[in-house]
């Protein structure tokens, strides 16, 4: 079954590829096709859901398969509560990005959805790959659809932008690929389960590996210093390619760190738990002030995922139940919040054709339903009650604030993380309020008309999810539950052996 929702985005391409193209009506059933190929891939995600037992904290739906016989490398793909959140959130968030894309893609339509599909599947495959070769695998196939799809749909500086992604995310995962070498040699096999069972071998080379994984997440995350890719890669992607890279590629790094490091060298994740949480922190307020900063609207959604990410980066490294869930599920929230600030972004650029601020301000006149949309998605990114960002930063808190692996002294870490939580309701709030607020004076501005009814339906779904989580998040946290409670219990022999 997960073979099946992982590759059926390969049925939509090869059917797109048998098209002509280079005519209006082919382009409208290439939308049709790649819409419909998304919207069945999600079905297929939610019948993986209904076959999950949220009681068995293991790995579930197995398909596995000897594949290269003389390392012993193998097709493995499994699910258990780190990954179901996140095939969910990318089955989810492609099908909105793709829907998304019907009126803003308008040359070479044809590659462009063909791009948004084998993405999709690759996604996929990284989050259900249970062989550290078939993992690399995919995650470095990731890289070539977001490529392509800033480098020739993005904006002004696309090309500069789509090679910094591409060279930043390639130089990480050639030191991860070197860890991956050593333990599967050391090992004499890829599979995850076996090396968690048998990670004595590469013990005395642990603090190596863990550092040759934890860049390349790192990078991913992104996780300060290692940011600087990030705010360009946003601006400059198309709509729909902003929405994934902020909704799912983001989440990749997070869950390498928690399904790889934390699992593989429990002793150095305790070790570099400290210094990893002092990077979040870091990226948490940084993010937020040069958030601040930026004139242009998705510039600053852009930086704004610096400082989100930060606060999952300091759930994962509490190393406890309730870090480590309110990681996942803020890793959710993310996607959903700025991935709907990042469509929304969107919907007024084809407008207005421009994202600077000063070139708005009293939008909510000219668009009532789209500026009151905007405002709850706005609120739930900075972390209002009800709405689903509280429920994450919260749980992230709490599980920071009683942190053995973060030393005597944990609160520190929670204190200075909170001001992260004041920070983004500046910027975000005065982001809104320069766009939205204020006189209706520029012409340009007034002769704005409402989102229509297939943009108000991708929004609404957005809210669905945001709302829902923010009012009854206890399902989300079931499904997560036994697995994180069974992560912890691997590593707690290390976090009661520190000093």
């Amino acid at each position: 079954m997960l073979t099946f929702m992982t590759f059926f985005p390969l049925i939509g391409v090869a059917l797109i590829l048998l098209l002509k193209p280079f005519n209006r009506e082919s382009d409208e059933l290439i939308k049709r096709i790649a819409t419909g190929t998304s919207i069945v891939t999600f079905i297929l995600s939610l019948v993986v859901l209904g076959m999950y037992n949220r009681a068995d904290p293991g790995l579930q739906l197995v398909g596995r398969a000897v594949w290269i016989d003389v390392l012993n490398i193998q097709y493995y793909m499994a699910v258990d509560g780190l990954s179901i959140l996140m095939v969910l959130l990318t089955t989810l968030i492609s099908m909105l990005a793709t829907a998304g894309s019907w009126t803003g893609i308008e040359h070479q339509v044809k590659q462009y959805f063909v791009f948004m599909l084998l993405l999709e599947a690759g996604m996929l495959g990284v989050f259900l790959a249970q062989d550290l070769f078939l993992f690399y695998i995919f995650w470095e196939f990731t890289l070539v659809p977001m490529y392509f799809l800033i480098g020739i749909w993005g904006g002004a500086r696309r090309v500069y932008a789509s090679i910094k992604f591409f060279l930043y995310t390639m130089a990480g995962s050639l030191l991860m690929l070197l860890a991956i070498l050593y333990m599967g040699l050391s090992n004499d096999t890829f599979a995850v389960p076996e090396l968690v069972a048998g990670r004595s071998a590469f013990a005395a080379a642990q603090n190596w590996l863990f550092l040759g994984f934890a860049i390349a997440f790192a990078i991913k995350v992104p996780l300060f210093p290692f940011h600087s890719w990030l705010p360009d890669a946003h601006t400059e992607a198309p709509t729909a390619g902003s929405i994934i890279l902020a909704g799912v590629l983001l989440k990749m790094g997070t869950y390498g760190f928690m399904r790889f490091n934390l699992p593989l060298f429990p002793e150095a994740s305790v070790t570099f738990a400290p210094t990893i949480a002092v990077l979040a922190i870091i990226g948490i307020i940084y993010g937020a002030i040069v958030s601040f900063a930026q004139t242009d609207v998705k510039r600053l959604v852009a930086y704004s995922s610096v400082s989100h990410l930060g606060f999952v980066m300091l759930g994962i490294f509490s190393l406890n139940n309730l870090g480590l869930q309110g990681a996942i599920l803020q890793g959710v929230n993310h996607g959903l919040s700025t991935g709907a600030l990042f469509y929304l972004v969107g919907v007024i650029y084809e407008k207005r054709h421009t994202r600077e601020m000063s070139d708005f301000g009293g939008i909510w006149r000219a668009m009532p339903i789209f500026s009151a949309l905007t405002l709850i998605i706005t609120l739930s990114s900075m972390g209002l009650p009800g709405l689903n960002g509280f429920v994450g930063e919260f749980t992230i808190l709490m599980g920071s604030m009683g942190s053995e692996a973060l030393g005597p002294y944990p609160w520190i870490y929670t204190a200075f993380a909170t001001s992260g939580v004041i920070l983004a309701a500046i910027y975000l709030l005065w982001m809104f309020q320069r766009v939205f607020m204020g006189p209706l004076d520029n012409p340009e501005n007034q002769a704005l008309r409402d989102v229509n009814w297939g943009q108000l339906a991708i929004i609404l779904s957005f809210l669905v999810f945001i709302v829902w989580i923010g009012i009854a998040p206890s399902g989300y946290f079931a499904l997560m539950d036994e697995t994180v409670a069974a992560l912890v219990r691997s590593i707690g022999s290390a976090v009661v052996a520190m000093p």
